[in-house]
């Protein structure tokens, strides 16, 4: 198995700019995450899975896709159908999001079983997001989770963020039993702990380590600025992250770290390494404006 896969849905992306013009891109949690990985592991077929509208929007999204060696696998292409769109707004670093994503094709991502089943054959590892479960109504998340069981029984690598957005969820307890059947098919959590204590209510990362780690052989909590904390074989061990005196835009660093750290692990690296190149991938990010950092730069700083 050679490949990488990442399941959900990329937006298009409004970033402001100084006075009333605005930059368009493409983004996503799981595709931010793809994009760093694939930059860190080109070595590797990548292939983002999700349902694209045919409108000139979804388009160009493909063509993008494409222009950097990511393909889209037998994901759909749905009649009448757009992408969803989110713009962002900065307060210093710090950034407030915006969406327009309710009829978003990626809703339909599981609508073909056995297409969304083909996408996933011969990936060495397959990463979605509490997120991509979130889009999704009860029959395509069990549709979805199915699909991620039978690549990881045919020995793929499954990598799951539970990165939870209380908004696109009817209610908390939907968010945590759809976020439970997710982890039992998993190999590597990637939590970010202040999303376990608004969602579990956990204390302290340890706990979160120690909650998730019943549940999954390798749990990497992320905690912002603070160490990250891994948990093996009942055993933690924190990480430092890089700390950045003046960070541009925190858009994507979650993402651009688990895309580091997987890359690493997939190297062979151990989670501790992982998590040091991991950390330098995320602090190059939020000195680049949006989600995508340069393959160069996300390179020189996974290779320290």
């Amino acid at each position: 198995m050679t490949g990488i896969a990442s399941i959900g849905e990329c937006m298009l992306e409004l970033s402001g700019q100084a006075g009333p013009n605005w930059r368009m891109g493409f983004a996503g949690d799981t595709f931010n995450t793809l994009w760093a990985l694939h930059a860190l592991s080109d070595d590797r077929p990548a292939t983002y899975v999700s349902a694209f509208g045919d409108d000139p929007f979804s388009q160009a999204q493909i063509a993008f896709f494409a222009e950097n060696g990511i393909g889209i696998g037998q994901s759909p292409i749905i009649t009448g159908a757009r992408p969803g769109l989110y713009a962002i707004t900065l307060t210093g670093a710090e950034r407030a999001f915006t969406y327009w994503r309710a009829d978003a094709a990626a809703r339909q991502l599981a609508s073909d079983p056995a297409a969304l089943a083909k996408s996933l054959e011969d990936q060495a590892l397959v990463y979605f997001s509490g997120i991509t479960l979130a889009i999704l109504d009860d029959a395509a998340r069990k549709t979805l989770l199915a699909a991620v069981a039978k690549a990881r029984a045919a020995g793929s690598l499954v990598a799951f963020d539970p990165n939870y957005r209380p908004r696109l969820w009817r209610n908390r307890e939907v968010a945590q039993a759809a976020i439970l059947e997710a982890l039992a098919v998993t190999d590597i959590a990637l939590p970010t702990f202040p999303d376990e204590q608004m969602l579990f209510g956990d204390l302290t990362p340890e706990a979160t380590a120690e909650r998730l780690g019943k549940l999954v052989s390798e749990v990497v909590v992320k905690n912002g600025e603070e160490a990250a904390l891994i948990a093996t074989e009942g055993a933690f061990q924190p990480v430092p992250a890089v700390h950045v005196a003046t960070p541009v835009d925190t858009t994507g660093a979650g993402d651009s770290f688990n895309g580091g750290y997987l890359a690493a692990r997939l190297a062979g690296h151990a989670p501790g390494a992982a998590a040091q190149r991991a950390h330098r991938v995320a602090a190059a990010v939020v000195q680049v404006r949006g989600a995508l950092a340069p393959f160069e730069t996300l390179r020189a700083a996974f290779e320290g």
